[in-house]
């Protein structure tokens, strides 16, 4: 099969040949679709994960269709349309056993514990577990734009940030999945405030749902700023970039009980930001994480798709070919662009 392969952290990656992968008895293989290129991608490119072995194909958001089924699957047949959440669940450790497979204690990613997405097959474990059927009228160009960027979202905002309709919601980055918090928060009837450097990010957020913006490249001070539109601060805020400048102002921008949620992650040299731990212990402020979502949870974001309440089709702004990839890939960390861009042509 036809693959993105990289055989050194931050080398230009290749597009070559490489071996088709095969079903572990309880897994299956998908022909990708459709896969979506996300900043996450571009972390583990540059090293900042320690899962990955090289030589080693990126990707992690992925639609397609079965192609092969091992042996002790019983939920799956070829020709089943699928997508999987970027992390998945073992089934066996006490997380699984309680539904929470996204911190699941022996997880496997795509793209990350092994080769990814962007390639035409993918081979995904425990399958009966992971796998979420795709509605017939869900096209894969979509179904690749949920990856991780939009289900973490959803679990940021609905199962972590326990958002309420007339609540104020900062975001702070709008990039894909800062975007797909704004669609999600506006959907279930928050006030959002985007911020972000960018206008045409912040106009594209405008467009999702945002009701105020904020650009930070131009105000001096963003918490004060958010403070003053939401009249006293946000009762949810996410940082949707992963940076300890966006980590600090999302914390410090909550009003008192409010609700920081990390859902951008923090890596290489930004592990350890600093965090204003005296107003956390004054306000009584609930600091969370999000790490993807579920695949039993994938049931009520589909159904509000599928309504037209969420339209995460509308935030794709590229598709590209998978040799093209390794340019959107490689650049990724220069924030060019809005939106999200997908692969869906695997010929070339």
């Amino acid at each position: 099969m036809k693959a993105i392969v990289y055989e050194a952290f931050g080398a230009v990656p290749k597009h070559m040949n490489v071996p088709d992968p095969t079903p572990a008895t309880d897994g299956v293989v998908v022909q990708v679709m459709a896969s979506g290129v996300c900043r996450s991608d571009w972390h583990g490119w540059m090293g900042h994960d320690a899962d990955i072995e090289l030589p080693h194909v990126p990707g992690h958001e992925l639609a397609g269709v079965v192609s092969a089924v091992g042996a002790d699957v019983t939920r799956w047949r070829v020709g089943d349309r699928v997508t999987v959440p970027f992390v998945a669940g073992c089934g066996h450790c006490p997380e699984c056993h309680a539904g929470h497979q996204q911190v699941c204690e022996q997880q496997f990613q795509p793209g990350f514990t092994h080769w990814g997405s962007f390639a035409e097959y993918v081979g995904i474990g425990y399958a009966d577990l992971n796998l979420v059927r795709l509605p017939d009228d869900l096209d894969f160009t979509t179904a690749a734009s949920l990856g991780c960027r939009f289900v973490t979202a959803f679990r940021a905002v609905v199962d972590q940030g326990k958002t309420t309709a007339g609540q104020w919601v900062a975001v702070h980055g709008c990039g894909g999945v800062g975007l797909s918090a704004i669609m999600i928060a506006n959907a279930i009837g928050a006030n959002v405030v985007a911020i972000d450097i960018s206008d045409s990010a912040l106009e594209l957020a405008r467009a999702l749902g945002a009701v105020a913006t904020v650009n930070a490249s131009r105000e001096s001070d963003v918490v004060e700023a958010v403070k003053a539109i939401t009249q006293g601060g946000a009762h949810v805020s996410l940082d949707a970039l992963g940076h300890p400048t966006t980590c600090f102002n999302s914390i410090s921008n909550l009003r008192r009980r409010g609700k920081h949620v990390q859902v951008g992650l923090m890596l290489g040299d930004h592990t350890t930001p600093a965090v204003p731990m005296s107003k956390v212990i004054a306000h009584e402020l609930e600091i969370l994480g999000s790490h993807g979502m579920q695949a039993h949870r994938y049931g009520p974001m589909l159904d509000m798709i599928r309504t037209g309440k969420l339209q995460p089709g509308r935030m794709v702004r590229r598709e590209i070919s998978l040799s093209a990839s390794i340019e959107a890939l490689t650049n990724m960390n220069r924030f060019e662009g809005t939106g999200v861009t997908v692969i869906t042509d695997f010929a070339s």
